[in-house]
Parts: C-alpha cells; structure tokens; sequence
C-alpha cells in the first residue's frame, strides 16, 4: 500500500514545499505544526481495534485505512508516524491536551466535538447498526422495538453509539463497555440484547463469531462522517492538513485505501 502511495505523496510534496523551510516566526505562530517539524514526529492517537479503520494484526502490527492515511500524512510532512494507542474514550481528551497531534479512530464529526477541537475530512463515512443473535433480529422491524425496557443494549463507552442510544432509545437499559472486545463478550453471554455500532464493525463481528448466531442489519440506521480530530490552536496546522488531504483525494489515494479496507476483505485473514 505504501507503494501506491508514493507517487501522490511526491506530488503533495512539490506542491505543499517541505516544512523545514517554513519561517521560523510561522513555526511560532503554529506551535503543534512547528513541534512536528521540530521533534520529526507527527503522533496519531488510535484506539487499535476498530477494524477495517484501525487494528492490531496477529503480528501485532497496527494495520488499517486509517494507518495507511496517517502514513501518507507523515509521508507527505517529511517525519516519522508514531501511532499512539489509547482507549477510545481517552482520545478526545489526548488530543486537546497535547498528548497526541491527531486522532484517527473512527471518530464521526460532531457538532459536540466540533467545539472542543477542528476537524478535517471526512475521509470515511459510516453509520450505525445493531449486532444481534438471528431471533432477536427478527423481532426488530422499528428502532421502537429496540426502545423497550427490557431491551439491554451494550455500546462503546463515549462514542457516538452510546450518544445515539441515549437520545433515541431511552427506554432500553444501556451498558457501555471499554473497547469493542468487551462490548461483544457481553452480547455473546447474554448480558445485552444487542450491540449498538458503526455498521462495518458490527458486519465483521458476525464475520468473526459464525457459530454464534449473529447477525447485522442490512443498512445503517445513520449517516456518519469520519474525520481527523486536530490539536486545537493551531490554524496552520489544519491548513497544512485540509490540503495535504485535498491533494491525497485528488491524486486518487483515498479511494484507493477505501477499496482495499472498505471493500476488498482481504485484510480479513489478518485478523488475530
């Protein structure tokens, strides 16, 4: 995949210039953007089990669209990419806190955190979907049927899931869960009824589990942009990056990462 990159990424370069050259009052006036150039570093926050966007392989390496992207990012400002693994509710907070530069993490644009830090994208879009064994499924022919109290549904503790489940299905008891591992180790035991996600997770998490029984809806409930989340005060770093990104899109490298990680499935068998 880095191969395929290359070419654009020259291009981004000729067009974008090198950031060493930048001036050393514009480094001041961008004081994450002038950290990178500095340090040699771009940090890129990732929660490491969000597949097809973001996971470890049975090698223990982290692989993903988002991975790819972020590389091609570094590639494109001449530094190294240090991926920074945290859960993915500790991400937000990583980022406006300076622990990271970026977050690239399945982290749909919202207007909530829109106000906390900038975005820039979207370079995905996703949606939300349910995760459920086949008899609960066939009872589910409206979101009401989901809105009941006897209905106990498991999402990832501060995501957008959980957000959705909150306003549209008050009813039903919620539980959250530190990453997708534990949100499905609770539908699998019967603790929840089903399990509130973006819908290529919940697509490969029945992919995954085949003597379980589960099963996803055939289309989203929702429409959701995936972004990359900035370190807030730094408008030329957000420059810099809307059009880096403009030149990747262009030069067909997003939906070259798109196919291969959103369509193609054959990253599947790397998996652990």
């Amino acid at each position: 995949m880095r191969g395929r990159l290359r070419p654009w990424v020259a291009a981004a370069l000729a067009l974008l210039g090198v950031l060493s050259s930048v001036p050393a009052r514009a480094q001041t006036d961008a004081p994450v953007l002038g950290r990178i150039v500095k340090s040699g570093e771009l940090r890129v926050g990732m929660s490491g089990d969000q597949p097809p966007l973001n996971f470890k392989s049975k090698s223990g390496e982290m692989i993903g669209l988002e991975v790819d992207l972020a590389r091609a990012l570094a590639d494109v400002m001449g530094v190294k990419l240090v991926i920074v693994q945290k859960p993915f509710d500790e991400l937000l907070g990583a980022v406006k806190s300076g622990d990271v530069d970026l977050v690239m993490s399945g982290m749909t644009i919202t207007p909530a955190r829109n106000l906390q830090v900038p975005f820039v994208g979207p370079y995905y879009l996703s949606g939300k979907s349910i995760l459920a064994t086949s008899a609960t499924l066939g009872k589910i022919k409206t979101l009401g049927d989901l809105d009941k109290s006897k209905m106990t549904l498991v999402a990832l503790d501060g995501s957008t899931s959980q957000a959705f489940v909150e306003k549209f299905l008050p009813k039903a008891k919620l539980v959250t869960a530190k990453t997708y591992d534990d949100a499905v180790k609770l539908l699998l035991a019967n603790k929840a009824q089903a399990f509130v996600a973006d819908q290529e997770i919940c697509v490969l998490t029945g992919l995954r589990n085949p003597k379980a029984g589960l099963g996803a809806l055939t289309k989203p409930l929702t429409i959701e942009p995936i972004g990359i989340a900035v370190a807030p005060g730094d408008p030329l770093l957000v420059n810099f990056l809307e059009n880096s990104f403009a030149a990747l899109q262009a030069g067909g490298s997003l939906d070259g990462l798109r196919e291969r990680w959103a369509h193609s499935g054959d990253w599947v068998n790397q998996l652990p």
